[in-house]
């Protein structure tokens, strides 16, 4: 939209005009988009009010029922992010939560700590009573769909994170989540083509169950079972990948097509994707080329559920401003399979996780990380 406004209006100067140095007022709200994922651009703030109403807002914490809303004078660490990436079929199915990340920014607010949640984790789920559901033991994404069946509407996304955060609140400890985002996966591959696509390294050679090489969906086998024809490759090494080629690549996490650790490796993939996203966001033929920013901002917003507990996506962003890719640590939390072949139940995270999230709890994950190199991701 702002080419056209501006071949309508040759003579008058953009609002872009004169605004120094993109590259040190631009900033990436919680390195956020996992999901992914995707990430939020915020810019100076007389020049991205217009941006703020493109994102859309909802009662992600349950605060406006319960009237805690009030808004913060300002943003001050430490601070726990969760953001949620989702892939939603039709109005009537309820959502279940794709890929679930939490974003803690120490004290400091110049770094963080990423870390995924494996969506097949068996949890225990508090009852929810807004959704009539009485809680129970299931897999950790199935949270947001049973918090999204409010009795006589279509299933509320909204309240889906509501349960979904009280559930990995009980897992990690965190008390209050600062923040919360919901990312929608087709709004991801848009931000992804408005930056022209994303660079990254592929760890090892990936190969799509479900696309052909042009992007085309492949044929599924007659009577089920798996797809036919050929697949779009991913080679290991240095690649540059369009829109659907990122979606594709990070949802892949079955052995047979090159994911050895599934679930893991693609949570992995998806944390290093992100990082890349964060790494483009802020190249120099994004901040200084005020045509593509604005497709990305714009993408971002049309793509984003956003909830800062009474503080704004510029509020977040200025707040983040000094975060960049290279100071973004992604974890690898311990896990283990719960039986296996069709014995399969699901994931436990390992006793280690919680000596993780007790550091984390008490603003101790520098020294933590020195003592345990393990938990930093490879290739991150």
């Amino acid at each position: 939209m702002l080419v056209g406004k501006a071949g309508r209006n040759r003579g008058k100067r953009s609002i872009w005009w004169g605004v120094p140095k993109w590259a040190r007022v631009c900033t990436v709200l919680g390195v956020v988009l996992m999901m992914l994922s995707g990430s939020v651009l915020v810019g100076y703030q007389a020049l991205v009010a217009r941006y703020e109403g493109a994102v859309g807002k909802g009662d992600l914490f349950g605060d406006q029922a319960a009237g805690a809303a009030e808004k913060k004078s300002n943003i001050k660490g430490p601070l726990n992010i969760l953001l949620v990436g989702i892939d939603p079929r039709n109005p009537e199915t309820p959502p279940l939560a794709d890929s679930i990340m939490v974003l803690h920014v120490p004290a400091g607010l110049d770094k963080g700590y990423l870390y995924s949640l494996p969506r097949d984790l068996r949890v225990e789920i508090p009852k929810f009573p807004k959704a009539n559901f009485r809680g129970g033991n299931d897999r950790l994404n199935a949270a947001m769909s049973y918090g999204s069946r409010l009795p006589g509407q279509n299933p509320d996304a909204a309240a889906g994170f509501e349960l979904l955060a009280k559930t990995v609140q009980q897992i990690t400890g965190i008390k209050r989540f600062d923040a919360g985002a919901i990312i929608n996966f087709t709004g991801f591959r848009k931000i992804v083509d408005a930056m022209g696509g994303v660079d990254m390294y592929i760890e090892r050679e990936v190969r799509s169950e479900h696309r052909q090489p042009d992007g085309k969906m492949r044929q599924l086998k007659p009577g089920g079972g798996g797809y036919l024809g050929p697949q779009a490759v991913y080679p290991k090494g240095d690649a540059h990948l369009k829109g659907w080629q990122a979606l594709d690549y990070v949802r892949q996490r079955y052995p047979k097509n090159g994911v050895p650790d599934s679930d893991y490796g693609r949570q992995r993939h998806q944390q290093q994707f992100v990082k890349a996203m964060v790494s483009q966001a802020f190249s120099a033929d994004v901040v200084t080329n005020p045509i593509k920013l604005d497709r990305v901002l714009r993408a971002a917003g049309e793509s984003l559920i956003f909830n800062g507990r009474g503080n704004s996506v510029v509020d977040f962003g200025l707040a983040l401003k000094n975060i960049r890719a290279d100071s973004i640590v992604t974890i690898k939390l311990p896990g283990a399979n719960i039986g296996t072949g069709s014995a399969y139940k699901g994931e436990q995270l390992l006793p280690a996780a919680d000596d993780f999230f007790a550091a984390m709890r008490d603003e101790q994950l520098d020294a933590f990380m020195l003592e345990h190199p393990e938990f930093k991701q490879k290739n991150s």
